[in-house]
């Protein structure tokens, strides 16, 4: 679980974000980096088990600063409203297919994973792997539980063609998954469940549901 002292210092960093108030509530959000990190470890720990290329990581290796990076963006605030962390085999920084924790408190959290917006040479192996490999494809995204929890991939602005590719034909039963440009599943929390004593336990049983996603984007990729 998360204290609700993180949750209270990312709405107030929302309604400050410049960096005089950030200096002047360094110790708050300290606490609430050692919070999230403990959060990290905690899953880390419990789904390194079922994972074992998640089990060497480290906190450390996985969670994201919390300064924004404004060079390219007409958004100038200087943080980020958010607590995210990637568990990816290798690190944050790795290639792979990894699960994702996202904390912004107001109902804007949400756990998942998969591989966004795809290098065109990797993308090029994820479509071949589900045009080869539909069937066992359609029974990761068709599972039961896998529905329950993640519903669809995100086909967000940006994430899919409006055509298919070249080399595929409109007709193949896998089309609307290789028109995919991310492959990408999310699950939101509540505020209730960030501060809840089954946080972790929650977050491991999700990413246990989309671990055979993870692991066929990853065999793709590595082929």
């Amino acid at each position: 679980m998360l204290q609700s002292s993180t949750l209270t210092f990312l709405k107030n960093l929302k309604k400050n974000n410049n960096r005089e108030w950030f200096e002047k509530n360094r110790a708050a959000y300290e606490a609430a980096k050692e919070d999230m990190a403990r959060l990290v470890d905690d899953v880390i720990r419990q789904f390194g088990k079922k994972e074992e290329g998640i089990a060497p990581l480290t906190a450390k290796e996985c969670v994201y600063r919390i300064n924004r990076d404004v060079r390219f963006s007409k958004n100038k605030a200087p943080y980020k409203n958010n607590m995210a962390a990637s568990l990816i085999k290798g690190g944050k920084k790795a290639a792979n297919a990894g699960y994702y924790i996202h904390i912004q408190p107001g109902g804007e959290s949400f756990i998942g994973g998969g591989r966004y917006m795809v290098e065109p040479s990797e993308l090029k192996k994820i479509r071949q792997e589900i045009d080869y490999s539909w069937e066992e494809f359609e029974k990761i995204i068709g599972n039961k539980k896998f529905r329950s929890t993640y519903g669809e991939l995100e086909r967000g602005e940006g994430m899919a063609l409006s055509r298919e590719p070249k080399g595929y034909e409109k007709d193949n039963p896998a089309i609307e998954y290789i028109k995919l440009k991310s492959f990408v599943a999310t699950t939101s929390l509540t505020d209730a469940d960030l501060t809840g004593k089954d946080l972790v336990k929650k977050i491991t049983a999700a990413f246990e549901t989309l671990q055979p996603l993870i692991r066929f984007l990853n065999r793709a990729l590595e082929d």
